[in-house]
C-alpha cells in the first residue's frame, strides 16, 4: 500500500472496466508452469488474461540465492523490457530482484503479494536487511493484489501504514483470494467414511520446516491412549531431506513411527484418493500466506487444522476446523482429539468445511476481479 515513492494506501473495490488489447508483463522466478502455491495463482491469472484478449508475456527471472538475486536489478535491458508493457504484474516474491529496477520504470507496477519473507525471518542483522529490502520493494509498486486480508494488513504494518491517514481507503489495492477448486469435490463426511477407524489425518505440501509437521507429530502423540489414529504426510520429501530425516527420528523417539507415513509427492489422482481417505487435513505451518491446501481439503469435506499465522484466518474457524499457533502441539491435540472422539462433531465441522468451500470464490471469480482491477490501473 504505498505508491512509488509515495504514501501507503489500501484496499479498494477493484471494480474497473475489463479492458481489452492490453499488453501485460507477468514477472516470476523460473518456470510459471510449476504447480504450487503462488505459481498456481500466477499461472491461472496469466491464462485468464489471455483468454480475455490480453497480450500476456511472462518475464522469467533467474531463481538464485537471496544475495545473488539482488544482482538481477542490474541486468541490462530489464527496465527497458518492462517499460514496453501497459501494466506490469510482479510476483512480490521476486522483490529482491526488482526493488532497484522498479524505481526506473514508468509503466504502472502491480505487486501480487501472496508471500512475505518478513513473516518468517528473525531479528538478526541479515533478517533486518531482508525486511528492509521487502519494505523498499513494496514501496516501489503503484498498486497491489493481495491474496488475503491478513496479507494486506501485514504489508500495512511492514510499511508503517496508519489506517487513519488520508489515502488509506483508496483504490490502489484489491484482495483477491485464490480458489481451492483444482482437485474437484466430495460430499461432507457421512456413513462409513465418517465413522471408520483408525482416525486418519492428512498433511499436504512440500515437507519443509515451514509446514509445521514436527508440531503435528508431537500433537498427535499427545492424544489419549484410546484414540487410534494414523498420519499421512503427502508432499515432496526431496526439498529438505535432512528435515524429513529429523521427522522420522522424532516419530521414532515418540514411539509412534508405525502410525506416521510419508507418501512423497503424488499426482492429482492419488492426492484425491488421499483426501477421500482422510477425516481431517492438518498443516499447522509456522506461516501460511493463504493456504490453498485448506480449501482443497474442505472441497472434500475435511475440516482444516490450520496456521493462525497468515491468511487462513480469513476462512478457517471453529465452524470448519481450528486455527493453531505455530509450534503449539497441545493446540493441535486439542483440535484433533474432539473430532476423533465425537464423530457427530466431526460431521458438523465437515459440513461447515463444505459450505465454506461452496461460498468461496472460484478461480474464475478471482481472476476476473484482478483483471478488472488491472485494467483500471493500466488506463488511469
Amino acid at each position: 500500500m504505498v505508491g512509488r515513492g509515495g504514501d501507503p494506501a489500501s484496499d479498494g473495490s477493484g471494480e474497473g472496466e475489463s479492458g481489452t488489447d492490453l499488453h501485460v508483463g507477468i514477472v516470476v522466478y523460473g518456470d510459471l508452469d510449476v504447480r504450487s502455491g503462488g505459481f498456481l495463482y500466477d499461472r491461472r491469472l496469466a491464462d485468464h488474461l489471455a483468454d480475455h484478449g490480453w497480450t500476456v508475456e511472462v518475464v522469467s527471472l533467474p531463481e538464485r540465492s537471496y544475495r545473488r538475486s539482488l544482482l538481477t536489478n542490474l541486468v541490462p535491458g530489464l527496465v527497458d523490457r518492462l517499460e514496453r508493457f501497459d501494466v506490469v504484474v510482479e510476483d512480490a516474491y521476486c522483490g529482491p530482484s526488482l526493488f532497484l529496477a522498479n524505481r526506473r520504470i514508468g509503466t504502472p507496477v502491480v505487486a501480487l503479494v501472496h508471500y512475505l519473507r518478513s513473516a518468517v525471518v528473525g531479528d538478526g542483522v541479515g533478517d533486518r536487511a531482508v525486511r528492509a529490502i521487502e519494505r523498499d520493494y513494496l514501496r516501489t509498486a503503484d498498486a497491489y493484489v493481495f491474496n488475503s486480508r491478513p496479507t494486506r494488513d501485514a504489508v500495512a504494518e511492514l510499511c508503517g501504514v496508519d489506517e487513519t491517514r488520508p489515502g488509506w481507503k483508496s483504490s490502489s489495492s484489491v484482495v483477491a483470494p485464490p480458489a481451492g477448486d483444482r482437485l474437484g469435490t466430495a460430499p461432507a463426511l457421512s456413513g462409513d467414511r465418517l465413522t471408520r477407524n483408525p482416525f486418519r489425518v492428512v498433511a499436504v505440501g512440500n515437507v519443509t520446516p515451514r509446514k509445521g509437521i514436527p508440531t503435528l507429530i508431537r500433537g498427535l502423540s499427545l492424544l489419549e491412549e484410546g484414540i487410534d489414529w494414523r498420519l499421512r504426510v503427502v508432499g515432496d520429501t526431496g526439498v529438505a531431506p535432512d528435515h524429513v530425516a529429523s521427522l522420522r527420528a522424532l516419530a521414532d523417539r515418540l514411539e509412534i513411527a508405525d502410525r506416521v507415513a510419508f507418501a512423497g509427492r503424488v499426482d492429482d489422482d492419488a492426492l484425491r484418493e488421499e483426501l477421500r481417505s482422510a477425516h481431517v487435513l492438518a498443516v499447522p505451518s509456522r506461516y501460511e500466506p493463504f493456504g490453498i491446501v485448506y480449501l482443497e481439503g474442505m472441497a472434500f469435506g475435511l475440516p482444516a487444522i490450520a496456521s493462525a499465522n497468515g491468511g487462513a484466518s480469513d476462512f478457517v474457524g471453529d465452524h470448519n476446523g481450528a486455527l493453531v499457533s505455530p509450534g503449539d502441539a497441545e493446540a493441535v491435540a486439542d483440535a484433533i482429539g474432539p473430532l476423533a472422539r465425537d464423530r457427530d462433531h466431526l460431521r458438523r465441522l465437515s459440513e461447515g468445511a463444505r459450505e465454506t468451500f461452496r461460498e468461496h470464490p472460484t478461480w474464475e471469480d478471482t481472476c476476473d476481479r484482478v483483471r478488472r482491477f488491472l485494467a483500471t490501473v493500466a488506463t488511469e
